[in-house]
């Protein structure tokens, strides 16, 4: 009889709570993030996760925390399960995180999953040693450390693996966070925060934000000024964030919001920084475009920093009409790894599946793939 699997399972509840309005972020942020009409779905990308795992479940035990930390998953799912830390107060806070974290490493399992985004990712580096294996389920707004699947569905996939005793290499992967200082000051710049150990398997677990090399002045400058006389009348155009698109504000002689989504039309900042409803609102039943670029090193397109474009906004646009961007040395970082998209909507991601025409210069386009095959 196969051996039980002990996996630890923490879930932030309050992650990624930001994004979808404009936040940036959820730190110190939830009870803004949810008056502003935000949904909590970290929890819902972690029932995404533990799905690979059903067919293994009989050979899996998780030790979690209780409530929406982990325990009601674990109860919709039908996992048998341990409740080995219970929060004081609600909504839980960091603190929560990191006990949980140092109770269940203590328990000696065998992988600890998490859910969250980079600040959660510092919490359990916090509290756990160099000998706890962890994975994180991506459901931050910031994700820039290499301890997190490409998606819900990877890290599950991951964990199946493990679960089955195939064998997956270990490595160690860097947790990453915004420098707060250089944010301040106009420059987005990730800080190493530490390391921890994960199954390196690298189909499956992004790499690290590339950070520090500028794309050349002439590059971007070419990618702006062939966008923006493409640019129609009478079209909205949904800026995603990252400096390729701001490059193209930057020609058009607008402001642009870094890590936010703006909206232009008619060569005029019709709405700044706005919310995944406002976005909605603008785009529903009016001609629209999606001029979005990529995150060098990992090839996300959608999930990372830039929630506002919604499910729902993605598909009232159409992938269509959706220009990505991207200078060739983005593309060279991915080594042949596709892009992905991860916006919490497991249907939408297969739909977005397939080739997509990349301009990278001045009337220069290439293809490229979007979207990770499923293995046989």
């Amino acid at each position: 009889m196969a051996s039980v699997f002990r996996l630890g399972l923490i879930i932030n509840p309050l992650a990624g709570l930001g994004g979808s309005v404009g936040l940036k972020g959820s730190d110190d942020k939830a009870e803004q993030a949810l008056a502003l009409g935000a949904v909590p779905q970290a929890m819902n990308r972690v029932k995404t996760a533990l799905q690979e795992l059903l067919p293994q479940k009989h050979l899996v035990e998780v030790l979690t925390v209780a409530g929406d930390m982990g325990e009601n998953v674990c109860l919709e799912l039908g996992f048998s399960h341990q409740i080995i830390y219970r929060s004081s107060t609600l909504p839980s806070t960091a603190r929560d995180t990191e006990i949980a974290a140092k109770l269940i490493a203590e328990q000696g399992v065998d992988l600890l999953l998490f859910a969250g985004g980079d600040g959660t990712a510092r919490n359990i580096c916090t509290a756990v040693s160099e000998h706890t294996t962890v994975l994180g389920v991506p459901a931050g707004v910031k994700i820039h450390s290499g301890v997190y699947a490409i998606s819900p569905q990877a890290a599950g996939k991951l964990v199946a693996k493990l679960v089955t005793g195939e064998l997956v290499s270990l490595s160690d992967a860097p947790v990453m966070d915004i420098d707060e200082q250089a944010f301040s000051a106009g420059i987005v710049k990730a800080r190493r925060f530490g390391e921890m150990r994960i199954p390196a398997q690298l189909r499956y677990v992004q790499s690290v934000k590339m950070g520090g090399r500028e794309s050349e002045e002439l590059v971007l400058a070419d990618l702006a000024a062939y966008v923006t006389s493409q640019m129609d009348d009478n079209v909205r155009y949904v800026m995603g964030s990252g400096s390729t698109v701001a490059a193209v504000m930057a020609e058009l002689g607008l402001d642009n919001t870094l890590l936010g989504v703006d909206v232009v039309e008619n060569g005029q900042l019709i709405a700044k920084d706005v919310t995944a409803n406002q976005l909605l609102a603008l785009v529903s039943d009016y001609p629209s475009q999606l001029i979005i670029t990529l995150i060098g090193g990992q090839g996300h397109i959608f999930g990372r920093g830039n929630q506002q474009l919604s499910p729902a906004v993605i598909r009232a646009i159409g992938r269509e009409n959706i220009l990505l961007i991207a200078d060739k040395a983005k593309l060279q970082q991915l080594e042949g790894r596709p892009l992905i998209a991860d916006t919490g909507d497991s249907t939408l991601d297969k739909q977005l599946t397939g080739l997509i025409n990349i301009l990278t210069g001045y009337n220069d386009y290439v293809m490229y793939r979007l979207g990770y095959e499923d293995e046989e």
